[in-house]
Order: C-alpha cells, then structure tokens, then sequence
C-alpha cells in the first residue's frame, strides 16, 4: 500500500501542505472548521507522519501501544499492570492511551501511536467500527482485542463471557429470595454493559419472570458518583428493587454508599451486587458481592499473542480466547 503524504492530504481537504502542518504540530493556529476538515482527511486516508509501512514491518520500534476506555477503572490499571510485565520481560515499552469512551479521541491516541512506530497495539475498543483499526494493520500495526471478542478470524482477541457474567450475577440475586431487580449501568453503547443486560435478562427468564420488569438505570459514567446519582434515582422512583446488579464495581460502591447514607440495609432491603471484583470491593464498609475477571492475566495473555504476532509473523496462529468470570458472594447478598 502506497503511504499517503501531506500533499494527498492537503488534496484532500482542499487546503495547503502549510495548513495539513500547523493541523499536525501547531493545531491553535488553524480555524476549527478547517481543522476539522483536515482531521477528517487525514483519518479517512490513514496517513501517518513518520516513518514507513515498510520500516514497521521491519521491526525497528521496541515500543506497543495500549489504548484503554477508562484509565480511572482499577479494571484497566490491572489489566495494564499484565500488558507492562510482559512487555517488560521482552523488552519492550508501553505506550498507554485513555479514550475515556469517546472515539474521537481514542482515533486521536491510534493516530499518535502510529506516528511513534509502535510496534502492535492492544486496545478495548469505544465503537464497534472495525475500520479503523484495520488502518493500523495496513501501516504494518498488528492488533489485538482485549476485553472484547474478535472482529474477524484473522486477528487475536482476549475476551470476558459477559452475558454469562450477568446471568449468573442475576441468577445469584434471585436464589436470595430477590424478585425485583435493577440494572444500573454505565452507557448502553458500551458492549460490556449490553451484554451484561442480556445476561441479566435471561437469570430472569430461566427463573420464571419477565425480563421486561428489569429497572435499567443508564449513567453517562461508570463511576462511584454515577452509582450515587443512580442509587438516588431508584430511591426516588417508586419502590426499592429487592435487588441491584450494577455493571461495575465502582457503580456498585456508588450505590451502596448513597443507600447506607439514606438508612436503607444492605442486604436485608435490598441486595447488591457488582462486577470486576476490584480489590475495593472486599474493604467496603458491606463487603461486595461481584463478578471477578482474569484482569491481570487478560493484559498478560493479549500482550503475549501481540508480541508474538509481531515477532514470529509466519508461524503466528491467531487466537479468540474466553474467559468466564467467576461469581465471589460476600456481605452485600447474604
């Protein structure tokens, strides 16, 4: 593939090579519209300043790339912490990349991974548009998924079963004696919190009730503030659930800070349960019911299929593999 320039680019957003240069090393001195404009052509033609397709390929850079939705999720730190041993064993050098769930920037963070000559890239990607990762492969980028299933045969994933995480979390609410049940979830555009919806559904169908009675509470974020706010929403919203599943630990810490503060008991009005199984969880004033992942071994195992890849590129078998997380029962659903 012939590697696009800052002529073609500058062609293609109808500006000058100068302006495509302010855009890439001065972007305050360009009019936002036009700024805009160029930002769009330089990610509909991949360029990629610096360095060749061909000098990629080579294996010069001793450097992968980690792109990561929410740097802020004990989640993602310990899936990190797999991602920099490994490499680190190899030596090799981590660049991290926080897209804070907006592709906009996570485009912005692959862009600048590509200019440093990363040699591979593991990411848990914002959108479902593979395209743009498949950009990263043609400038000679190899990629692998983590936290998420594969795209395509020809690429590795490391993924977490997460309608079975929720059905079993579900399912574990409902053997308490639980009937109704709340959902609270960060946005539904993430795949993680859909699929641990259906998850959740389907505890509920097998146990005889109708999933459409589940409460869903969609936050903008998943954090300890959002569970609050979400908790405050329940609580104002008719009768408390005998139940909440929450998508994540710090959802799930939110919430039961904000009922402990309104003297609701947890478990013995309403049982509660998260996910990730974050170390926070078990010092919780309630110790906290959820569902652990193999965070660290997620970095570890996806890091290893990367490198690997990048290092052996013809003996290299591409690998989609599932974990199912398991169910830890603590203080907040006995």
């Amino acid at each position: 593939m012939a590697m696009v320039s800052i002529k073609d680019v500058a062609a293609h957003a109808g500006v000058s090579p100068g302006t495509v240069s302010n855009v890439l090393n001065r972007p305050a001195k360009v009019a936002p519209a036009t700024r805009e404009r160029v930002e769009a052509a330089i990610s509909e033609l991949g360029f990629v300043r610096h360095g060749s397709a061909s000098t990629l390929r080579a294996g010069h850079s001793r450097t992968i790339g980690l792109s990561v939705i929410d740097i802020g999720n004990p989640f993602f730190t310990e899936v990190a912490a797999g991602v920099e041993d490994v490499a680190s064993e190899l030596g090799y050098a981590v660049i991290l990349g926080n897209s804070a769930g907006s592709q906009d920037k996570e485009d912005r963070n692959l862009r600048v991974l590509a200019e440093h000559r990363v040699r591979g890239v593991l990411i848990t990607p914002s959108g479902e548009d593979p395209a743009r990762l498949d950009r990263l492969r043609e400038h000679g980028i190899s990629v692998v998924l983590v936290d998420h299933p594969a795209h395509r045969p020809d690429q590795c994933a490391v993924a977490v079963d997460d309608v079975a995480g929720g059905r079993a979390a579900v399912a574990h609410l409902l053997s308490k004696g639980a009937r109704s049940v709340a959902y609270v979830t960060g946005p539904l555009t993430i795949r993680q919190c859909v699929e641990r919806r259906e998850g959740a559904k389907a505890a509920m169908r097998s146990a005889g009730l109708d999933p459409a009675e589940l409460r869903v509470v969609e936050t903008a974020t998943m954090t300890a503030r959002s569970g609050e706010k979400a908790a405050a929403e329940l609580m104002s919203g008719g009768p408390l659930p005998e139940a909440v599943f929450c998508a994540n630990d710090l959802l799930a810490l939110g919430v039961l800070r904000a009922l402990l503060r309104s003297g609701v008991r947890v478990p013995e009005d309403v049982a509660l349960m998260g996910y990730d199984d974050i170390d926070f969880a078990a010092a919780s004033t309630v110790s906290l019911s959820s569902m652990r992942q193999p965070t660290y071994q997620l970095g570890r195992i996806a890091t290893e299929l990367l490198l690997d890849e990048c290092d052996n590129p013809e003996t290299h078998a591409h690998q989609h593999i599932m974990f199912q997380p398991e169910l830890v029962a603590r203080e907040s659903t006995q």
